[in-house]
């Protein structure tokens, strides 16, 4: 981790950058040598298949209807 300072940062921005993506760093940026941000290396969100589970779990036909009085009675 590197602390460099405002001004610094947005004069070397390219040089940063590049240590980012060699050598996955991270740099902090400092306003007055307190930390204010900081330039990590951006990872794409993993996707989400659509239907990945698809055929592979099976939802009962009365999964909505009313429960059991036996078990309705201990809740209220």
């Amino acid at each position: 981790m590197q602390f460099v300072n405002m001004h610094d940062a947005k004069t070397n921005l390219s040089k940063y950058i590049d240590k980012i993506n060699e050598n996955h760093e991270t740099i902090v940026i400092c306003r007055n040598g307190i930390p204010v941000g900081q330039l990590i290396k951006y990872t794409p969100p993993k996707v989400r298949r659509i239907g990945i589970l698809k055929n592979k779990i099976k939802v009962l036909d009365n999964f909505d209807s009313d429960l059991p009085d036996e078990i309705i009675g201990e809740y209220k």
